[in-house]
């Protein structure tokens, strides 16, 4: 190796920068100098800076109860009393029928705020901000505003409601809607001004109505919360920063209501679990108010493996790692405090990327990037040390590629891994059986990512990646390697004597033999929902995270299906 090459992978590795790394096949692959110079680049690489202390790792969690439960896509979960899309009232009705039913826990989709403006973002995974709530979830009745307006503002609120109806949830129909219905109810009265973090997010809404959610084509002024023209712009938009504050006061209310029901009456051992998506745009609230922190012009993804071999580009910004360790982690303790608040566990997704994560520079490919290390002890210590001062359980996301040191951090930390059935194969290829599932670990069938029981059964995955256009082969290769897999699932399921119940009925008691902690059932599975609520790849091919439940909310309590279901998991 040339001297000057030399040098770079110094400096990188002295930086937490990947020179190479192992592919899906375990192979070696050298990233290119003129990547490692970019990614260098992004970190203003100073050779001089401290590097952070050694950090000893927290106590370890509590162990796990062992119980069952639900996992909800909140925004399906819709009622004759919600806005057309899922919200913390049907939440809260669903957690008390299932507490009465005997489920331990209620894991939900990522609730991260979004952008105030049209189009309404449907992905909670890209979100404007992690640290505050989606006021699309509010339930406007449920508000004391609405209590206390007198009866010609009420009236005019309850003409505002859209029908709930439609095969599809239309998020910029229900937003505009809902958010019409709050500015009635906002008066601004007997209401303190905003500070710190909240101030600054209710800025950026305020000053997204006006100038666009993307900060970074504002007025140069505003780019950042200290802009020399902030304070002008905010006295300009006080009104609207003082809405948006009120708006996150609402959701904390509505969210404590919804852990109460979790353990009133009949008492969840878990309770409600929120999941902490990997990034956020970088576009929205979080990338204005955390530059200082975030890597400007990173976005991270995936090398390249069986599956997607163009590698993958999330458009998530990342954390600057260095930047992290000199301000002692705080935006990031913060970000855990906020979500845990009203937490009896949290899901962390992709929690491989607390020890690295892949960075694709500015105007590169997705497989032009390498992985930038963090400090694990430092990223999974805090996690834990804020879960413990929670009383909350936390459940990583581990599936695919991860490295054994992550799994075996994981399981010493008392942080559940994740199982699914289709991901969970003995040596040969063939579905492991349950007895061999790990016990540490949070177990479904399926995750919003995959096919539901009933489109792999039935072949759906296949036909809707086909219309989309992002198979990796001809369709009929992939019709016959679905119809393998699915004589696979049927073996799997004779040879534990199940072949002769209902195919989604017997892929339930599948789930209940196995030793896992905590077991999770999806409506979009027992109601034998074919269309996934997510697929991977697309964008507007497919109606990624709008499709609701084919049974309203009300109506769950007494489906047999799903009365069934609960009675097999409440049995384990």
């Amino acid at each position: 190796m040339a001297e000057a090459d030399a040098a770079l992978v110094r400096l990188a590795e002295a930086h937490g920068v990947d020179t190479w790394y192992e592919n899906w096949r375990g192979e070696r692959v050298d990233v290119d100098p003129d990547v490692i110079e970019a990614v260098l680049d992004l970190l203003d690489v100073d050779t001089t800076a401290p590097k952070p202390a050694p950090r000893p790792m927290p106590p370890a969690l509590p162990p796990v109860p062992r119980t069952w439960g639900w996992m909800i896509q909140l925004y399906a979960l819709r009622g004759a009393g919600s806005w057309s899309v899922g919200d913390f009232a049907d939440l809260a009705r669903f957690t008390r029928w299932a507490a009465g039913a005997g489920a331990g826990a209620v894991l939900l989709n990522p609730l991260h705020a979004q952008p105030p403006v049209e189009p309404f973002p449907a992905s909670p995974y890209s979100p404007s901000s992690r640290r505050f709530v989606n006021p699309l979830y509010l339930r406007v009745e449920d508000t004391d505003a609405y209590r206390r307006a007198g009866a010609d503002v009420r009236a005019r609120v309850d003409a505002l409601r859209p029908v709930t109806s439609g095969d599809l949830i239309d998020y910029d129909a229900a937003w505009r809607a809902k958010r019409a219905a709050l500015e009635l109810l906002w008066t601004g009265e007997s209401v303190p001004q905003p500070e710190g973090a909240v101030k600054d997010f209710a800025t950026y809404n305020a000053l997204a109505e006006v100038h666009g959610a993307d900060w970074r084509a504002w007025p140069a002024d505003l780019r950042r919360p200290d802009g020399s023209g902030i304070a002008a712009a905010g006295t300009a938009v006080k009104d609207r920063i003082g809405f948006h504050a009120w708006l996150q006061r609402l959701a904390d209310e509505q969210l404590a209501a919804v852990r109460e029901a979790a353990h009133a009456e009949h008492g969840m051992p878990i309770g409600i679990v929120h999941d902490l998506a990997v990034g956020i745009d970088p576009a929205g609230a979080d990338g204005w108010m955390l530059q200082d922190v975030l890597a400007a012009g990173a976005r991270i993804g995936a090398p390249p493996d069986e599956f997607n071999q163009q590698g993958q580009d999330w458009g998530l910004a990342a954390w600057r790692p260095d930047r992290l360790a000199a301000t002692g982690y705080a935006a990031y303790r913060e970000l855990l405090r906020d979500v845990l608040r009203h937490a009896g566990g949290l899901r962390v997704d992709h929690v491989a990327g607390l020890w690295r994560l892949w960075w694709v520079p500015p105007g590169a490919r997705p497989d032009q990037g390498t992985y930038v290390r963090y400090d694990p002890a430092a990223m999974l210590g805090i996690l834990a040390e804020e879960a413990l001062a929670a009383g909350a359980i936390v459940v990583g996301e581990d599936l695919g590629t991860v490295q054994p040191a992550v799994r075996d951090a994981l399981r010493e930390q008392g942080v559940l891994g994740s199982a699914v059935l289709w991901f969970t194969r003995d040596e040969s290829g063939g579905f492991t059986p349950p007895a061999r599932w790990p016990a540490g670990a949070l177990g479904t069938i399926s995750t919003h990512d995959l096919p539901t029981a009933a489109g792999f059964l039935s072949g759906e995955h296949v036909r809707a990646r086909a219309a989309a256009g992002v198979l990796g082969r001809p369709v009929a290769q992939e019709r016959a390697a679905a119809a393998a897999e699915r004589a696979k699932l049927l073996d799997l399921l004779r040879a534990e004597g199940l072949d002769g119940d209902d195919p989604i009925v017997a892929l339930h008691r599948l789930l209940a033999r196995t030793p896992c902690r905590l077991v999770l059932a999806s409506p979009y599975d027992v109601l034998g929902e074919v269309r996934q609520p997510n697929l991977p790849g697309t964008t507007g091919e497919y109606p990624n995270w709008r499709i609701p439940l084919a049974v309203p909310a009300e109506a769950l309590e007494s489906d047999e299906r799903m009365l069934r279901i609960a009675e097999i998991l409440r049995d384990r």
